[in-house]
């Protein structure tokens, strides 16, 4: 029988790392069985039968947020042969009262003491006999990040399981909570089993209702449990959950007074660095810095631009000699001509080619955003953007799925479940997608390098735009009274500083940059045949036949159908339907701009890729002016996701109206946001001129300025409006 090994622990204790070393290639992701909360599962190495499962990061197993119902139900309904608890040996205080709660399931419990090298660099001690002793469960030194210790833990935590032993519970709690605990525990002997009589205790203790449903207790025992609560409840003076959590916390604060030793002789590194990364005037600016520059290295036009100098190369040389050689050679041995090879070469090589170009701008931005991750920078990327956004009434707990968007916007919607309340939730949910995801990076690059000569200015702009209409957006939807209310609070671990693990990072910029490849080489190489035939082919003098000029093709009917939809933002002209259609395309996936673009051009431009690819770029840059070309970059930024993004938002919404809703006001805004950046920036660069459509922009614009400055439903509205809901429903 497969032994079942759970990782548990809170966010930012190396789990993940952790898991990465045990697992290695070994890794397979799905969803929880009912939800959509990612699991990771994966073989011990050096072991067939050990599965590893990889919980979502908690601090506690109150049911709160769905990840912690996750972890609560697989460990009481999957039962799980050993958890494998994590513990933060530099923020232990913090991470033991998940480990008390732990070791009242039952299950045989294993401590990794992690970060133990951030520990003895502080100069702290931790003695792991003690800590052991009172906590009931072996401890074990590890430091995931160097890869110290966690197969020395993930083995004892399989004997332990193969032996059967169990962990028994300490005395937690002060004696008159203990004996209240007892007397529950005998009265439901019969009802629950013994190794988890323990648990039970207390969740009735603090009168979970899902517990209480669970028991079916009868009205005689239910009333004797009630009784022993509040006569605990008197003698404490205080309600029952509070006093579980306090007793829990101050039986915590025990246990590291007696076993931990702080060096106290100054601050440690970390705290030094915080002191200038999180500083209050400085954080922001220097977020500002680091963001250019890493779009300056992986996609500026500077000497040190590595990914733009990668970019170049596969575009001029890969994909503009080496392979449309090759596979012109190839096909001339086998005597291919006429539409198979213009579809091949014009629709295919130019198409998918258009997109791979930027891999190694892409690989460069994830390596480093990475790196960032790794370091422990973007944990505190998150606590600067909190104070932000707290200012404007949003959840500081927005900017997580957002971090994850960088990377592809499904995860980043996914990761908008951590939010407790519901309306910060959904706005979450609707403006996760402004942030530009890895597949919206070749729009910026593509535009950047067409009309904006490489100026890192641009992506690092793009990014600055998303935060900004997130920030406008939550302003605007929180005056509204169904997103009305104060933000939860924001409580997070920020994890000591460390130097980047070669593994994590690579494993990282290569599950995004696959899932970039990946796309390219199935859902875009289809699209791209369909694209060739539809720009190739169209009605001539009366006959349907292919056409030489692709403004006479199928695709250009079509463009031109909706392409007046968009003529206020600037696209106009023999581009105005080009852009349109890439923009349609853009919905499948967001890479398809960019391919779109390159089957378009290539053919309507007359370049030869065999020549310079960069004619391409060059008849792209002489259809699109500066603020329109910015135009729609920003439109395609802003507007609805791609279709998979779409579906996520429609499984956390779990609502069609919402769902619509949600794509709606993307939609929306990013028409808005693109006509005042095109018609109000256009009056100064001498792209547009004053008129009907400035006129509406500017009144668009003040009426932003309205929704954001407007007086919007307070805390005693929203009281006053339940009663009312409250008085009509009863009548």
């Amino acid at each position: 029988m497969a032994i079942k090994l759970a990782l548990a622990g809170n966010p930012n204790c190396g789990k993940t790392t952790m898991f990465n070393d045990l697992t290695g290639a070994n890794q397979y992701v799905g969803n929880w069985p009912g939800v959509t909360v990612e699991k990771k599962e994966g073989k011990l190495r050096g072991h067939k039968d050990v599965v590893v499962t990889d919980l979502p990061g908690i601090y506690s197993l109150s049911p709160y947020t769905l990840e912690e119902v996750v972890t609560r139900d697989y460990i009481m309904n999957e039962h799980p042969s050993v958890i494998m608890n994590l513990v933060d040996g530099s923020n232990i205080e913090r991470n033991l009262y998940l480990t008390t709660q732990l070791t009242e399931m039952g299950i045989p419990v294993v401590i990794a003491l992690n970060m133990m090298d951030v520990v003895r660099k502080n100069g702290d001690r931790i003695d792991t006999q003690k800590l052991a002793a009172a906590l009931g469960c072996e401890v074990v030194e590890t430091s995931a990040v160097k890869g110290e210790g966690s197969k020395q833990a993930a083995d004892r935590a399989v004997q332990i399981a193969q032996e059967g032993r169990r962990t028994l519970p300490k005395h937690t709690f002060a004696p008159v909570v203990e004996e209240a605990l007892e007397r529950i525990q005998n009265l439901t002997a019969e009802l629950v089993p013994a190794e988890k009589a323990r648990w039970y205790a207390v969740k009735l203790f603090e009168r979970d209702g899902r517990v209480l449903d669970q028991l079916k207790l009868s009205a005689e025992t239910a009333g004797k449990i009630e009784e022993a609560i509040a006569a605990c409840e008197k003698a404490m003076d205080d309600d029952s959950e509070s006093i579980i959590t306090n007793e829990r916390y101050q039986y915590v604060a025990r246990v590291v007074r007696n076993c931990v030793h702080k060096n106290r002789t100054g601050m440690t590194s970390s705290d030094k660095i915080d002191r200038i990364v999180t500083n209050r005037i400085l954080a922001l600016p220097i977020f500002a810095v680091v963001m250019f520059a890493i779009y300056g290295i992986a996609m500026g036009g500077y000497s040190f631009s590595i990914g733009t100098m990668g970019t170049d190369w596969a575009n001029d040389v890969l994909f503009g000699e080496l392979v449309p050689g090759a596979v012109d050679a190839f096909l001339g041995t086998l005597g291919v001509s006429g539409w198979l090879y213009g579809l091949i070469q014009d629709g295919i090589v130019a198409g998918v080619g258009a997109v791979l170009g930027f891999v190694p701008q892409m690989l460069v931005l994830f390596l480093l955003l990475a790196i960032l991750e790794d370091v422990g920078y973007m944990a505190r990327v998150a606590f600067i953007m909190d104070r932000i956004f707290r200012k404007f009434g949003l959840s500081g707990k927005s900017f997580i799925p957002m971090l994850v968007a960088t990377g592809c916007g499904v995860p980043g919607i996914m990761a908008s479940r951590t939010i407790e309340q519901d309306r910060d939730r959904k706005i979450t949910i609707m403006t996760t997608g402004f942030i530009p995801c890895g597949a919206k990076m070749p729009i910026i690059g593509l535009f950047a390098g067409a009309v904006f000569g490489n100026s890192p200015w641009v992506a690092t702009s793009a990014f600055f735009i998303g935060i900004a209409a997130v920030i406008i957006s939550g302003v605007m939807l929180k005056k509204f009274r169904v997103f009305a209310g104060e933000p939860a609070p924001f409580v997070m671990e920020l994890p000591a500083y460390h130097a980047p693990s070669p593994g994590n990072v690579l494993r990282a910029t290569w599950e995004r940059g696959w899932s970039f490849i990946k796309r390219a080489g199935t859902i875009i190489l289809l699209s791209s045949i369909i694209l060739w035939f539809l720009q190739g082919y169209g009605v001539a003098e009366g006959v349907f036949q292919a056409v030489e000029d692709n403004n006479d093709s199928l695709l250009a009917v079509i463009g031109n159908g909706i392409a007046w939809i968009f003529a206020p933002l600037g696209w106009v002209g023999d581009m105005a339907w080009k852009a349109a259609v890439a923009t349609i395309t853009g919905l499948i996936a967001k890479e398809e701009v960019v391919n779109t673009f390159g089957v378009l051009y290539q053919y309507a431009g007359g370049a030869d890729l065999l020549e310079d690819s960069h004619d391409i770029w060059a008849a792209i840059g002489a259809d699109f002016g500066v603020m329109s070309a910015y135009s729609f970059m920003v439109f395609n930024l802003l507007c609805a996701p791609c279709f998979a993004a779409m579906g996520a938002i429609r499984r956390e919404m779990n609502n069609a109206r919402w769902t619509m809703g949600a794509i709606g006001y993307m939609c929306l805004f990013a028409y808005v946001t693109s006509m005042i950046v095109f018609q109000l920036g256009g009056l100064i660069t001498g792209e547009a001129s004053f008129g009907p459509g400035t006129a509406v922009a500017a009144v668009l614009l003040a009426g932003i300025f309205y929704l954001l400055f407007r007086r919007g439903y307070q805390g005693e509205d929203i009281i006053r409006m339940s009663a009312v809901e409250t008085a009509e429903v009863k009548a």
